[in-house]
């Protein structure tokens, strides 16, 4: 499965334990992880601005999320209503990306109608998903 992390679910798997750094290292072991341009540049003040960590961290996390593919930022967002603009660029990020699945934690993602192509649910969800679908 193609597994495109929200800025969200990286924060909490580099910054913390539990669930969202084991749903990392599900997605590294077992499926193909996406990230965006958009994605890494929010991870990158969120690290350094309100987690204050040392650059020489952050610059290691960051070599390893580019060393999976990185989708460059989009032209332009898709035309769907949001309370936050940025998450239009994680919408479009996934899509561009051509994910199976984005995970977050954001509510005003998680409320959008369904799309065709993108299922967009929160770790939870992923977890389930998984166990309803094991990696062949």
């Amino acid at each position: 499965m193609r597994v495109f992390l929200d800025t969200n679910v990286l924060v909490s798997a580099f910054a913390t334990r539990g669930a969202c750094r084991d749903l990392f290292r599900l997605v590294l072991a077992e499926h193909e992880f996406l990230c965006g341009e958009a994605v890494l540049g929010e991870l990158r003040e969120v690290l350094s601005g309100r987690f204050g960590l040392p650059e020489r961290i952050i610059a290691g996390v960051m070599k390893l999320l580019r060393s999976y593919p990185v989708t460059p930022r989009p032209s332009s967002p898709p035309e769907i209503s949001v309370r936050d603009p940025d998450d239009l660029w994680i919408l479009a990020s996934a899509l561009d990306s051509k994910a199976d699945v984005l995970v977050t934690g954001d509510k005003d993602l998680l409320t959008l109608p369904a799309l065709p192509t993108l299922r967009i649910t929160d770790p939870r969800g992923f977890w389930s998903l998984v166990k309803a679908n094991p990696a062949r």
